[in-house]
């Protein structure tokens, strides 16, 4: 039986759903692939809780303390040390698998620290890897050597689906891509499928955040932010050398209403309608759709609103599907693409737990 530790920084929505999923999985991982995931330490935003077990009662426990609202520093046997890279050199085992769930950006160091120590990491924060390229090189690589046996960053990008995994599976091959393009957010596809469809942009925008479509403010979906950096480790990953600063962004707001309040946000959306309104109608006299996409090339690196063909993947694509096209020497002139559900917490932790299970079995090969 191969027995993993994990560390999980992380108990928002994604941590708490990949806490379940490991319960539910357990007997099947057990039995089928001869693995038992131990999670090993707990932490959120205030501290750590050490578990030291695969004790689904204690998981349990930490369940329902979260979902109670409790804070892991309040917990009888939490720690209060909101830094992970204070706390996680006391509690980490050989060999354990770092997984962040977190969307924070000080979550660095302590990744670093345990590739340092021979331990793996598991990344759905894209924070980490789209700090400067220097920090992307630390999580990524090891003199010189790319570290893809002791790290995995798949739900970064598309949630489950395989982006990376087909991005580096190209690379490997020695294929040369020539851009990889497409629609990376499914929040942004939904409003930009409603447009199409003749709702408003304050309409779609307003019943998107009602149905928990966007984040708790809109603007960070809007903003077009998440999806930039989802094209900056894109473009990393096929070995462009580029910052943040690199990316041509294009809000779907201006910047005067950047500094309002949620609720005053969402009552000044109307005034953006006509607008949206006239550009959706302007692609459609052209056979075209408007859609939130994405470039990435060693030419252009961009995101925002832009007119596709109507019979087009990209002019077809609906509701909050996401979809990657890959133009390379072998995959062209017709790409290879990418389309399914792109997002959702279910979704992104069960895309973590492969992540975990086959780094699992990763470090076990390279073990001395």
């Amino acid at each position: 039986m191969l027995r993993q530790s994990i560390i999980l920084l992380g108990l928002g929505q994604v941590g708490r759903a990949l806490l379940r999923q490991i319960i539910r999985q357990r007997r099947r991982h057990c039995s089928e692939y001869g693995l038992e995931i131990g999670v090993f330490v707990a932490g959120d935003s205030s501290g750590c809780l050490p578990l030291e077990s695969a004790d689904d009662e204690a998981l349990q426990g930490l369940l329902a303390a979260k979902e109670a609202g409790l804070s892991v520093a309040r917990h009888p046997e939490g720690h209060a040390s909101p830094d992970p890279a204070v706390w996680l050199p006391h509690f980490c085992p050989l060999g354990v698998i770092v997984v962040d769930c977190t969307a924070s950006d000080a979550t660095a160091p302590a990744l670093r620290w345990a590739l340092e120590h021979g331990g793996g990491i598991v990344l759905a924060n894209k924070k980490p890897l789209t700090q400067s390229q220097e920090r992307y090189d630390q999580l990524t690589w090891d003199l010189g050597l790319r570290l893809v046996h002791r790290c995995r960053w798949e739900t970064t990008v598309g949630a489950g689906l395989p982006v990376i995994a087909t991005l580096q599976r190209l690379v490997n091959s020695g294929d040369r891509i020539a851009h990889v393009d497409g629609a990376f957010s499914g929040t942004l596809g939904y409003v930009m499928t409603g447009l199409q469809a003749g709702r408003a942009f304050s309409e779609v925008v307003t019943d998107a955040h009602a149905q928990g479509y966007t984040e708790p403010d809109p603007r960070d979906d809007l903003s077009g932010l998440d999806m930039a950096r989802k094209a900056l480790i894109l473009a990393r990953g096929m070995g462009l050398r580029l910052e943040m600063a690199d990316v041509a962004v294009e809000s779907l707001y201006p910047a005067s209403m950047a500094d309002l309040s949620v609720p005053a946000f969402l009552q000044a959306l109307p005034s953006l309608d006509a607008d949206m309104q006239a550009r959706v109608a302007e692609a459609t006299a052209r056979g075209q759709r408007l859609r939130y996409v994405a470039t990435v090339s060693a030419e252009e690196l961009a995101v925002g609103p832009a007119a596709v063909p109507a019979d087009s993947a990209l002019g077809q694509l609906q509701g909050t599907d996401n979809l990657v096209q890959f133009t390379s020497q072998w995959y062209a002139p017709q790409p290879l693409v990418i389309q399914g559900r792109g997002a959702g917490v279910e979704a992104t932790a069960a895309g973590v737990l492969s992540d975990i299970v086959d780094l699992a079995f990763s470090l076990r090969a390279v073990r001395p």
